[in-house]
């Protein structure tokens, strides 16, 4: 196995146990965001850009799910 497919592995399999465990506690969500980062970076430089633009994505939405976990809208 190569670094880069290491490096992937790792990302995807980051992802999966945030995503897992995101219901215990607002940081799982902010690591399900920082491992779709990965993934994005890791998608990109294997050159397969479609998954990560996607990863890219994904990353914006959970740190938008984050900051409505964890911020308190002002009243």
């Amino acid at each position: 196995m190569d670094w880069l497919s290491a490096f992937g592995l790792f990302a995807v399999t980051a992802m999966v146990v945030c995503y897992a465990l995101e219901g215990r506690n607002p940081l799982y969500i902010l690591g399900f965001a920082g491992a779709c980062a990965l993934g994005s970076v890791y998608g990109f430089l294997q050159g397969a850009w479609p998954f990560g633009l996607v990863e890219a994505v994904w990353t914006v939405i959970a740190l938008m799910r984050w900051r409505s976990r964890v911020v308190v809208p002002a009243v």
